[in-house]
């Protein structure tokens, strides 16, 4: 069964940085692409950043300059570091495995907070 297990949500200053972790469970084979979206209040679920088993990346152009994603295949971990953090990034920060067209899963979650 896959799991995913996301940490280093937290209250920040705006300016400041911090960096997400998504840890899958459960998986023999690669994943073909990672990624993390959010979900402020009232608002639809969005991307922010995916990457591909083979180093591709796709950022939204909200972040683009200050957040990074990354992952180790051999752990099957991807991160996302936020730098420069704006109040406009709070939100709460999924992560989501996609395997194909119609097969992925989402994490539970974590709280991105950023005070101005």
């Amino acid at each position: 069964q896959v799991q995913l297990v996301e940490s280093g949500g937290g209250l920040v200053q705006a300016g400041g940085s911090l960096r997400l972790s998504c840890a899958a469970s459960g998986i023999t084979l690669s994943i073909p692409v990672m990624g993390w979206y959010r979900q402020a209040p009232g608002n639809q679920r969005e991307l922010v950043a995916t990457i591909t088993s083979g180093g591709i990346t796709n950022y939204a152009d909200s972040v683009k300059g200050r957040f990074t994603i990354s992952r180790d295949n051999a752990k099957n971990t991807v991160y996302l570091q936020m730098n420069s953090l704006k109040p406009e990034d709070t939100a709460v920060y999924y992560c989501k495995v996609t395997f194909g067209p119609a097969s992925s899963r989402w994490g539970q979650g974590t709280q991105v907070t950023v005070s101005s």
